[in-house]
């Protein structure tokens, strides 16, 4: 196994820094992403290039331009931005962009994630394990050398976020956002100088040690300071951003976290009572409120596989409005098919403006079901763990469509592999708090068996 073998991971790039990933290995992965395009017969000759914030993904992103341009492909380096802001200019100038980030993972991390034009996704069965075959052999440079372009589209991706979501009706609220040193700190403030809300940033420097908290709001933990801020303040709402600001968690008025389900279905809620008869895309680990919404509203429901890669083909394939995520990724057919936080974050804004009431009474009829949260096993063997609970459960399996889904009435459970670690990863549903206490300790016993 390459080097280049061990960072490429089921839908991005990823690894710590400089052991891992480093500048001669993304030199080498710009090269064979250059050669993936040509390969393709695209007849662009230029790829986007934007950045984080962390201390290694300036030297980083210099070295994955010069792979690019070594095959003679042209840069538009578009410096910092947010994830959801190199996919708009992958849309916006309908080139392959890159975007150098490790997300939420810690410091010592740094990665890429890459798309084609128009911001279509690069997966391991899509275009990864091509290009990591290719970076491999270590391509060489070509005679023809590209060029570089450095160009500023912040107030592009701005106006392009405020056309996406009506903000001409939307209230006067209080809102509290934790951009955790994040990229958020770049594209919040110049967002919300278009609308009516009072803005509180908690953590606007960007700052790649993250020296307040690590910037992976899935942790409860780490919304603890957001918290705090909605309770003290008396915000309507708080917003909680990952490192690249491409995910965004709610709190509502009480501090409260929202799921990334409720979210779903409430963002679905939205979009479909403006325009019934769209199909949305969920991820098989959402909650059963997400379907029944959808449905509700006059949707067509089509559920996925977990992951970004799989969301965007069933978007382009069904032509879907809207798709949602359990892990707080939200995409949007108008954001070409790309997730963002910040337009999720204002179709909430708008919703609760509109409900001119409080964030949890817009959600409570969403409140169906009790869930377990994702839980993860450490287990010696992923795939015997996998056997044993198919083999209990086998009179209820629903589908391996991602892992194993198995419902039983008052209960349904998902438990997939991780794609990095020895890991399996539950999530429990049920119908009330005490079922899904009993779920988690019955499945719970038999892996640990």
């Amino acid at each position: 196994m390459s080097k280049a073998d061990n960072v490429f991971k089921a839908y991005d790039i990823r690894g710590i820094f400089p052991e891992e990933v480093n500048e001669e290995l993304f030199r080498d992965i710009g090269r064979a992403f250059s050669i993936f395009i040509k390969d393709k017969k695209k007849t662009n000759s230029s790829v986007v290039i934007g950045r984080d914030m962390r201390k290694s993904s300036e030297s980083l992103s210099e070295a994955f331009a010069a792979g690019v341009r070594d095959q003679g492909l042209n840069v538009v380096d578009i410096g910092l931005a947010s994830t959801d802001m190199c996919y708009f200019a992958s849309g916006h100038f309908d080139f392959p962009a890159a975007m150098v980030t490790a997300s939420h993972n810690p410091a010592e991390y740094n990665g890429l994630k890459i798309c084609m034009n128009q911001a279509r996704p690069v997966g391991q069965d899509s275009g990864l394990k091509e290009i990591s075959q290719i970076a491999s052999t270590s391509p060489q440079r070509q005679a023809v050398i590209g060029s570089i372009e450095k160009v500023d589209v912040l107030g592009d991706f701005v106006d392009h976020v405020c056309s996406i979501v009506d903000i001409s009706n939307l209230g006067d609220l209080k809102v509290v956002a934790d951009t955790a040193n994040g990229m958020g700190g770049l594209i919040l403030p110049p967002v919300f100088s278009k609308l009516p809300f009072g803005l509180e940033i908690l953590f606007p420097e960007l700052d790649g040690n993250f020296p307040n908290h690590p910037a992976d709001p899935l942790r409860e933990e780490n919304q603890k300071y957001l918290r705090e801020r909605v309770l003290a303040t008396k915000a309507d709402i708080g917003l909680a951003f990952d490192g690249d600001a491409d995910r965004v968690f709610l709190l509502d008025e009480e501090g409260e976290p929202i799921s990334g389900s409720l979210t779903t279905a409430l963002i679905a809620d939205q979009i479909l009572n403006e325009r019934p008869d769209e199909s949305v895309i969920y991820n098989l680990i959402c909650s059963k409120v997400v379907p029944e919404v959808i449905n509700e509203c006059g949707g067509t429901a089509i559920r996925s596989r977990v992951g970004h890669s799989f969301i965007k083909e069933l978007m382009e394939k069904h032509d879907a409005v809207f798709a949602g995520e359990h892990s707080g990724h939200y995409y949007f057919r108008e954001n070409y098919r790309a997730d963002s936080g910040v337009i999720a974050a204002l179709v909430v804004l708008k919703a609760l403006s509109k409900h001119q009431g409080k964030l949890s009474e817009l959600l409570e009829p969403f409140k169906r079901y009790e869930s377990s949260g994702e839980l993860n096993f450490s287990v010696l063997d992923v795939e015997a763990s996998m056997e044993q609970i198919a083999e209990y459960y086998k009179t209820s399996i629903v589908d391996r469509l991602d892992g194993l889904t198995v419902d039983l009435g008052d209960w349904w459970f998902n438990l997939r592999p991780s794609n990095t670690e020895p890991l399996l990863r539950l999530n429990i549903e049920a119908n009330d708090k005490k079922i899904c206490g009993q779920a988690i300790e019955e499945v719970r016993t038999l892996l640990s068996q």
